[in-house]
């Protein structure tokens, strides 16, 4: 299997020319890996999360192509086709290949969520995205009370945004 900054390499050549989506991936990836240190979570499942952070958005350039849309539904449907090419291509494992192409399918799906590692690609996609998209504090706050879970990335989103432990008080 390659090392994760072969994976990384081969996302930014994937990405040539885009520097918004490659920054947007590393992002996605540094706060995935934070919050899988924070939440001490087995090596093997952050193997997977941070495949998974780094690969997310993979089927973004397709889903412009075929539907003239980077909306999240087709993110999903788009991303694990070129995601399966390069980890097989890097000698991956193939249950390591199923569980990432399963989050890349589902990094938009906020419920059901069946694994830590889903969990938090979720809040470390939200966290970017937050930002990247401007949004408010008030949508920020609704979706940290519907969608996160895990302690540290409560902490890290209220820290992040400003969003004080009042406003988020059913947590």
């Amino acid at each position: 299997m390659a090392t994760l900054y072969q994976l990384i390499e081969k996302a930014i050549a994937f990405d040539h020319g885009d520097a918004k989506r490659i920054q947007h991936f590393l992002k996605v990836y540094t706060y995935a890996d934070l919050i899988s240190h924070l939440e001490h979570i087995p090596p093997s499942t952050h193997t997977t999360l941070i495949t998974a952070a780094v690969l997310h958005d993979i089927g973004i350039h397709a889903a412009e192509k075929k539907y003239g849309s980077t909306s999240g539904i087709y993110q999903e449907q788009e991303g694990p086709a070129p995601a399966r090419d390069i980890l097989t291509s890097l000698g991956y494992p193939e249950d390591v290949i199923e569980r990432v192409c399963f989050l890349i399918a589902h990094h938009h799906t906020y419920h059901d969520v069946d694994g830590l590692d889903y969990q938090i690609l979720l809040e470390a996609d939200f966290l970017v995205n937050a930002y990247e998209d401007q949004l408010s504090k008030d949508t920020i706050r609704q979706f940290c009370q519907r969608v996160f879970r895990t302690a540290s990335g409560i902490q890290l989103l209220k820290e992040t945004f400003d969003i004080s432990y009042k406003e988020v008080d059913s947590l």
